[in-house]
Parts: structure tokens; C-alpha cells; sequence
């Protein structure tokens, strides 16, 4: 395992540089001074050429690449002029909300899909797949501004039983009562399509696994099926499930930016849209680097989980 961890090492650590320069390169080709527009319409000459070198806009294209990467290695990531405030704290703040929304809606999916997946396996009915079928359309199909919104209305207009929007008061350690109500309708909204997706594949590759030769030895052995299922075809079925939910866990990362706009969750995807619409460079910056490497890291995460479980990826990893 070690081997193979440090064999896929190398080409998630190119593609974080690739993507820093990019990132880097893209933000400077846009119209516009960044100095001229954090200083504001009202700032004199000298006020513009004081931002301009605070932010190392005066010295030459690779040094300031080379300082920006210097900043990031060391946590110094500078101020926030238009949002306000250190840009490591901002940062700090709204992943650690994001990351509590979408480790609670990944949950939720991973054990709803799990759950309806063995269940229409166990017990295959005609009805059953249809519901499952019908649900998991509509769930792919309505996009999360849409049923934001109706979570919203009916539970928490028309049934005043949780919170419609923003995050727990005290934080999610202190009160874990209070933290599960503001957590639940933004986890459900944004589980939702990333549950259906992996019931529908995870569903696939259980039936796929019942018609493999060892089941047969097993049901000749005597063996039940649930204990089939369970402990055979589903522990098969995981890689399968495993790489699906490394590419829908992008998808829920992606998908957190409309749910925190819906909920006014103030998390990674909000302050995104803050730093975009007021053209916050210097915070725009390490937040889409960020974004890549969170990405890149749960990209390498699935590949580790998915050569544990696959003894045969991590020989040929080793070949």
C-alpha cells in the first residue's frame, strides 16, 4: 500500500502545481487594475500604487508566482480588502462549515443508498424498484434551488419544526441538539442526487455480483443469501460504489455553493460567491486553489480506499 500511495503521490502533486499557475495566470488576464479596484473609486494615485505594492503588483510576473506559493506554504495568506478581515480566519471559518455540511449530507447519502441498495437486492419486487426508480429520477432531476426551497416552506414555514437557514448559534460541538436541526435540511437537500446516483450503480454492481460463479458455489454450500449479500457481494460492490463517490463528492462540493445560498449557510462555496462578485482577487486567489486541492485530495483518498479493497490494483500498481 505504501508503494502505491507514493506512486500516485507524484501526479497529484503536478496537477496542484499545474493548477496554481493556472489559477495564478488566469486571475491576471482579467480586465481590469485589482489594485485601482480595491482601493475603490475614490482613491488617489498614491493609495492605488500602496495596494499595488502590498500585493507585489509592481514586481515581475514570476516573483510575484513564487511569493504567492511562499504565502500559501506558510499560511500567510494576506487580507481580505473588499470582504475584510485575515484571509486564513475567513477561510478557516467557512470550511470548517462547509466541511460539517457535507460530511453530514455524504453520510446521509452513503447510508440511504447503502440501505435501499441491500434492501432491493434482499428482497427484489417489481413495486419496490419502480418506487426506487421513480425516486431516484426525481431526486437527479430537481435541482437543488428547487428543492431547497420546498424543504424550506414545508418545514419550516408550513411545520415550524427546524431552523430555515443560517448555522448553529454555539457552534456544532456545544450544542449537538441545536446543531442537527440547522444541519438537517441543507444535508437532505444536498445529499439527495448524490444518494440516488450511488443507490442506482451501487444497485447495479450487487445484482452484477449475484451472477459471478462464487455465488453460486455459496448458494450450493448452503449458504443464506442474505449472508451473500452482505458479506460477499457487497464488500465486492464497494470499489465499484467507491469510485462513483469520489467524482459525486465533487458534485456535492459543487452543489454546496446554491445550498449555502439557499439556507445562508456562511461556508467555502457563500464566500466564493463574495469574493467573485466583489472581485476580492487576493481571496478568489487561494480559494480556487483550495478547491483543487480538495479535489485532488479526495481524488487520491478514493484511489487509496479503492486499492485497498482491490488487492489487484495495488499490484499492478506495483508492476
Amino acid at each position: 500500500m505504501t508503494g502505491y500511495l507514493l506512486r500516485r503521490l507524484p501526479s497529484a502533486l503536478v496537477v496542484l502545481f499545474a493548477a496554481s499557475v493556472l489559477i495564478f495566470l488566469l486571475l491576471r488576464l482579467v480586465p481590469g487594475d485589482p489594485a485601482s479596484i480595491l482601493a475603490g473609486n475614490d482613491a488617489t494615485p498614491d493609495s492605488i500604487a500602496a495596494i499595488r505594492h502590498q500585493l507585489g503588483l509592481d514586481r515581475s510576473i514570476p516573483v510575484q508566482y513564487l511569493s504567492w506559493l511562499a504565502d500559501v506554504f506558510t499560511l500567510d495568506l494576506g487580507r481580505s480588502y473588499m470582504i475584510g478581515g485575515e484571509i486564513a480566519e475567513l477561510v478557516g471559518r467557512g470550511l470548517s462549515n462547509t466541511l460539517a455540511l457535507t460530511g453530514t449530507a455524504l453520510l446521509l447519502a452513503v447510508v440511504l443508498s447503502v440501505s435501499v441498495s441491500v434492501v432491493s437486492v434482499l428482497w427484489p419486487n417489481r413495486w419496490l424498484s419502480t418506487v426506487v426508480a421513480a425516486a431516484n429520477t426525481i431526486a437527479v432531476a430537481l435541482p437543488t434551488f428547487v428543492v431547497g426551497p420546498l424543504l424550506v416552506l414545508v418545514f419550516a414555514v408550513a411545520l415550524p419544526v427546524l431552523p430555515a437557514g443560517g448555522v448553529p448559534p454555539d457552534g456544532f460541538i456545544a450544542r449537538p441538539d441545536i446543531a442537527v436541526q440547522y444541519l438537517l435540511l441543507p444535508a437532505i437537500c444536498l445529499a439527495l442526487p448524490v444518494a440516488a446516483a450511488l443507490t442506482r450503480f451501487l444497485t447495479e454492481a450487487l445484482r452484477t455480483e449475484l451472477t459471478k460463479p462464487y455465488v453460486l458455489t455459496a448458494r450450493s454450500l448452503g449458504v443464506p443469501h442474505r449472508e451473500i449479500v452482505t458479506r460477499g457481494a457487497l464488500r465486492n460492490a464497494l470499489p465499484t460504489m467507491l469510485t462513483v463517490l469520489g467524482l459525486q463528492t465533487g458534485h456535492l462540493l459543487g452543489g454546496a455553493v446554491l445550498v449555502e445560498a439557499v439556507f445562508v449557510w456562511p461556508g467555502i462555496g457563500q464566500l466564493i460567491e463574495q469574493g467573485i462578485s466583489r472581485r476580492d482577487y487576493p481571496l478568489v486567489q487561494v480559494l480556487l486553489l483550495l478547491s483543487v486541492a480538495v479535489f485532488v485530495l479526495i481524488q487520491l483518498i478514493t484511489d487509496i480506499a479503492h486499492a485497498w479493497l482491490d488487492p489487484r490494483i495495488r499490484i499492478g500498481g506495483r508492476a
